[in-house]
Parts: structure tokens; sequence; C-alpha cells
């Protein structure tokens, strides 16, 4: 029978990191790569069983990556923290690497936005690579929306991820910030031409992408409560990016 590794990479994950441990209790090896904790993270994944690594931070991509070369499996299972595996997809993930019909498979999200399931606004199905052969897959370098480039036939699994991002609106803001920054040193390093009015335009753009043509108003609340947050990210990425160059003169 094939052995599957899961692979998470944590920083101050304490809330998260014990359900996300349980939910894959069905993998052979836990392997958690920490970047330097303060809030018990590490403690916890111990107590779970979790073989526990610290890494200096270079970005999710390079993260993930150190977290790949730890494990010793055929197959690995690329997780974040805020998500869980449910005992059906638990299912169908051994079913899949037992069957050997691709090397890779892509896995729908259900992501929830203060407290409500969004099945809209993007968010639904959201399919992800996170299953895979070792020896066939690596994640791209990238700091921020890092992504799986997996050598070989890659499949799909019906069974959703569910994936808790945004408990309490406090969360978007964090998340605002930090992805915007990641996102605006990516961008001020490419050739994209930024003005100071691109991150208006942007995220002007993005709100009307979310909230209209991806149906997100049929997210009610929530889903207005998201495309204003996704439009705020976009207009911070591109003002700090601006910025960036600006400093660099």
């Amino acid at each position: 029978m094939p052995q599957l590794s899961a692979i998470i990479i944590t920083k101050d994950e304490a809330t998260n990191i014990g359900d996300c441990l349980d939910s894959l209790a069905f993998c052979d090896e836990r392997i958690v790569v920490d970047a330097a904790s303060s809030d018990g993270t590490m403690m916890i994944a111990k107590q779970k069983g979790a073989r526990v690594a610290t890494h200096g931070w270079k970005g999710f991509g390079p993260q993930k990556n150190y977290a790949l070369s730890l494990a010793q499996s055929d197959w690995v299972l690329s997780i974040d923290a805020d998500e869980r595996v449910t005992p059906e997809l638990a299912q169908a993930i051994r079913a899949a690497i037992e069957s050997g019909k691709a090397e890779g498979y892509e896995i729908p999200r259900r992501s929830s936005f203060c407290g409500r399931t969004m099945r809209h606004s993007g968010w639904f199905p959201d399919r992800v690579l996170r299953l895979f052969r070792r020896d066939k897959a690596r994640f791209s370098d990238d700091v921020v929306h890092e992504r799986v480039v997996c050598d070989g036939v890659v499949a799909r699994l019906n069974e959703p991820i569910l994936h808790y991002p945004v408990t309490r609106l406090e969360d978007a803001i964090r998340r605002i910030d930090q992805y915007s920054t990641l996102g605006a040193e990516k961008l001020a390093a490419s050739d994209r031409k930024i003005s100071p009015l691109s991150g208006l335009t942007h995220g002007i753009g993005t709100f009307l992408r979310v909230y209209l043509l991806k149906l997100g108003f049929l997210d009610g609340a929530a889903g207005f409560m998201l495309a204003i947050a996704n439009a705020e990210g976009a207009y911070y990425r591109y003002q700090k990016a601006w910025l960036a160059r600006q400093r660099r003169g």
C-alpha cells in the first residue's frame, strides 16, 4: 500500500494546528515546518505526534519545498493549518493513491468567511493541486501564491477540503496587510507598469469581478464584505509596490 506524508508550514498557528493535525490522522507521516512561532504552535504539533522542524522564512514556495524535502512517503498531501480533511476526503485520497491513475490530484476547497460558507465569489470550487507523488512534483519558488508544478497526469477529486481562513473580520484585515505586502514585493520586482492610480483602478476592478462577475452578491453580506476585502488587498498591493519603487528612486 502506498505511503502518504502530510506537510504543513506554520507561523503562529496555535489556534488551528491541533484540529488540522487531528484531521490528518489517516496519514502515515505528518510533518510541520515552523517559522519561529511564538504562540505554542510547535508544542501543540509535537503533542499531536507530528514530526516538527524549524526553518527560516524565505517565502511560501521555498518553505513548502523545504517541507517537501523532509517527506519520506511515496505520496504527499500539502495542507494549510486553517484547512481540514473530512473523513470522506480521507477515504477518497486513499483510494486515489492506491489506484495509480495519476501523478497528482486537484482538490476543491469549501471556504468560509466570517462564519458563512461561500458558494460563489470565486471561492468555490477553488480547485487546488495538493496531492501528488513525491518524486513528480515541487512547489514554485514564489514568495506568495505559490503553486505545485507536477510532472505527469493530474486528475481531480470531488470531496472538498474545508477551509477556515477568516473567522473574524480582524483576520481579514491581517491577511490584507500580510498578503498585500508579499504581493507588492513580487510586483515591484516585475516589469509591470505601476502608477499612483494603479491601486485605485485595480481595487475597483477586483470588487466588480468578485461581487458581480463571480456572483458574490449571492453570498449575501459575507459576499459583499469579501469583495471589499479583496478590493482593499488589490489596492494596497499596488500602492505598496508603487511606494517601494519610489523609495528605490
